[in-house]
């Protein structure tokens, strides 16, 4: 089956009731205003999508639930083959109550079963609930761009989290998460080989700028990450813990080959780290700006449980 849409508007929807949602990592999703849904776990069943110009929601009135949703019926079976997906701007608020752990929604979607060859984010994307991802990958991504800002208002929001496996992603305006636990990036499983960022800003408390517990290749910050926030709830693979709002986290298992920032590392709230390698391995790491610490108990490097990372430009931080 093929799957051709050009040039959808959809101003308004509420996607929460659908019975039919993907598990894994200890939550489930709602579908979406525009769903593509593989429900079929015959062997041979795949759907091919064209999707171009898609748009949904309106600044201040979202579609409710997840924006674009596209899943396969699992990992092995149930296959989608996105050839191109292009998008405008697109609102979506899952309206989600506030320490709910294990549900979720995203404005793009990408869960497990999809490949997609190429995703163009030409629009603003912004979510406004409790638990809303942003950008959420469960599959693959080969070439991922966006070119408008990608921003979250909800507690436990995140700009971009991956748990697939991504060749390239480059955001080429910021991504800005405003709430408690809100995070801007996080690869908690599977990889991401090259990413590219503008900047990432988050306020508030247990709001990390970027988290890594899995190998990932090259990341680069164009300009600076900032956190502002300390200790705070969030919601972590179904779990509520509480994390301190760290610029950089390296957590036991996560492994950077390159990680370049171009810009500042800053902080402002008590007691967090600006570059904090948590047992992980950062092999390479190039600063050409500051780190700015601001707040008691503060640190601009802390690098502990059997960490290590290059340390040749933090020498004067340390």
């Amino acid at each position: 089956m093929t799957v051709n849409i050009n040039g959808l508007d959809i101003v308004s929807a509420d996607s929460r009731n659908y019975p039919e949602r993907p598990m894994k990592y200890g939550v489930i999703v709602y579908q979406g205003a525009l769903t593509i849904y593989n429900f079929n776990p015959e062997e041979g069943s795949e759907i091919k999508v064209y999707a171009q110009n898609i748009s949904l929601g309106r600044k201040h009135a979202p579609v409710i639930g997840s924006g674009i949703f596209i899943s396969g019926f699992n990992d092995e079976a149930g296959k989608i083959f996105i050839e191109k997906l292009t998008t405008n701007e697109i609102y979506s608020n899952g309206m989600i109550p506030t320490g709910q752990p294990n549900l979720i929604t995203g404005a793009v979607f990408i869960a497990y079963g999809v490949y997609a060859k190429e995703i163009i984010s030409n629009g603003a994307i912004t979510t406004y609930g409790t638990n809303d991802m942003v950008l959420d990958v469960w599959g693959t991504v080969d070439h991922w761009i966006t070119k408008k800002k990608i921003m979250s208002f909800g507690p436990s929001g995140i700009g971009f989290v991956n748990f697939g496996h991504v060749k390239t992603f480059k955001a080429e305006d910021s991504i800005e998460t405003y709430g408690m636990g809100a995070r801007g990036f996080n690869q908690y499983d599977g990889t991401i080989q090259d990413a590219t960022f503008k900047s990432i800003k988050t306020v508030g408390d247990g709001s990390i700028g970027m988290q890594f517990s899995k190998p990932v290749g090259r990341i680069t910050i164009q300009e600076s990450v900032i956190t502002e926030g300390s200790s705070g709830e969030t919601l972590v693979k179904g779990i509520i813990k509480v994390l301190k709002a760290d610029a950089i986290s390296v957590l036991d298992g996560g492994i950077l080959e390159e990680l370049n920032i171009l810009g500042d590392l800053v902080t402002k709230g008590e007691d967090v780290v600006a570059y904090h390698v948590n047992g992980g391995l950062v092999k390479a790491m190039y600063l050409k700006g500051k780190i700015m610490v601001h707040g008691k108990k503060s640190r601009a490097v802390l690098v502990e449980k059997n960490g290590k990372t290059d340390l040749s430009e933090l020498k004067e931080y340390i």
